[in-house]
């Protein structure tokens, strides 16, 4: 029998490193998009047509998706080189495609619908939630952030300043088919993703923290590999999880990281590449190893990403 998955992440981690491999084995998925975003294209389509965003949900239906390739190179496809800051340029034709179906059709169901039936999708792409909200941040010296691109890439802020805690202006719900998702799943997997811009905004509509609470399914967080500037400083294996399971009121049941530390040229060339990169994420001493696995989830060589691969054949041996 099948398992039901419920995947929780946003931007391009989660979505590469966790949908694309488990949707080759034998499950059903309903993927989570965070729906905070607000910078380059889709910053500039919310702003212009007062839609929600559609960065993180277009990147979840492609990672589902078993169109042909001549659609998935469309859906990709950008126009123009209008410039949005922070080296964004220009508009996707998803991005474009999914505010023209939220300005004409005024049915956030319905363009979901209509986003499946075109992408061909395996699975359920799901916002986390359809209220319009922004994310913001209370910084440990009571100041306040607000916006996603700001808090994610901190540069009016002070970098060393650590966040505190995350929340949505205004308050928003859970989208009612995900707390349906979380009641049926045989497991949820959190992560790999930025912990406060990508992750904690997918758990944090109100009614999904109690739905965490109240299922059985088992939870798995899949661990960064990179610690982040003004995010995560000196993180540890421990310091993701305490924050995690604060956010969900409840206990994870396993914690996947990274033990294969990459070379110094390899993470110098890391950290040039992405500025705000620091170092690998610290691994603690003394882990319980019935709750937390290490394992080398590194490829060979190249950029310090999660191999897919190897991440998707763990996730599925958990399960």
């Amino acid at each position: 029998m099948s398992k039901n998955i419920v995947c929780f992440g946003g931007g391009n981690a989660m979505p590469r490193a966790v949908l694309m491999p488990l949707k080759k084995y034998p499950v059903n998925i309903a993927s989570v998009a965070t729906m905070v975003d607000n910078g380059g294209s889709t910053g500039q389509l919310r702003q212009d047509f007062g839609i929600l965003p559609p960065g993180d949900i277009r990147r979840h239906i492609l990672a589902l998706s078993e169109a042909p390739k001549w659609k998935k190179e469309l859906w990709n496809f950008r126009f123009g080189h209008e410039s949005f800051g922070n080296g964004n340029k220009g508009h996707t034709f998803a991005n474009i495609f999914i505010a023209g179906l939220q300005t004409s059709l005024k049915d956030y169901k319905k363009v979901l619908e209509i986003l499946h039936e075109f992408m061909e999708v395996k699975g359920k792409v799901l916002p986390a939630t359809i209220d319009n909200a922004h994310l913001c941040a209370e910084l440990q010296n009571g100041k306040t952030v607000i916006g996603e691109d700001k808090i994610d890439v901190p540069e009016k802020r002070r970098k060393c300043m650590k966040i505190k805690s995350i929340y949505l202006e205004p308050k928003a719900s859970a989208y009612p088919p995900v707390l349906e998702a979380i009641q049926k799943a045989d497991a949820i997997i959190i992560g790999p993703g930025d912990l406060y811009t990508s992750l904690i905004p997918c758990i944090i509509p109100e009614g999904a923290k109690e739905a965490m609470q109240k299922t059985k399914a088992k939870k798995i967080l899949v661990c960064n590999l990179m610690t982040k500037h003004g995010e995560t400083d000196n993180f540890s294996v421990m310091d993701f999880v305490k924050e995690t399971e604060k956010c969900l009121g409840c206990a994870l049941d396993f914690v996947i990281y990274n033990n294969k530390i990459p070379s110094k040229e390899r993470i110098a060339k890391h950290k040039k590449e992405h500025p705000l990169a620091l170092e690998p994420l610290n691994i603690d001493n003394g882990l319980d190893k019935k709750k937390f696995i290490g394992s080398d989830l590194l490829p060979e060589s190249g950029e310090i990403i999660h191999d897919a691969e190897k991440l998707g054949k763990l996730i599925y041996s958990i399960l």
